[in-house]
């Protein structure tokens, strides 16, 4: 885009690096995934920490501990998300006759 529309915000990702054509050797699409299933399993992991931590008497407060399960718990339900969608999409692209 040569001339941007004064005011509005520019995007800050370029697309080109976000489905993984990025000539620089950009992060992409597919590691973009595996970042945000990485984040999914750390807040997993922290949430059995607390529970653990509650259930063994470790000073671990029961707010504290559903606080942590409710995180990984909604971030699983986005993962959940964003895996049909790209499902979805995959079965949309495939049904396209070349």
């Amino acid at each position: 885009m040569t001339n941007p529309i004064q005011g509005l915000p520019q995007p800050t990702v370029d697309i080109g690096s976000a489905i993984g054509n990025d000539q620089q050797g950009g992060s992409g699409f597919l590691e973009t995934l595996r970042t945000a299933v990485d984040q999914v399993k750390d807040l997993q992991s922290q949430a059995d920490t607390q529970v653990q931590g509650m259930l063994n008497g470790d000073g671990q407060d029961v707010h504290s501990a559903m606080i942590a399960v409710e995180k990984a718990n909604l971030a699983f339900e986005l993962m959940l998300q964003v895996r049909n969608k790209i499902v979805s999409a995959y079965q949309e692209v495939s049904r396209i006759s070349f």
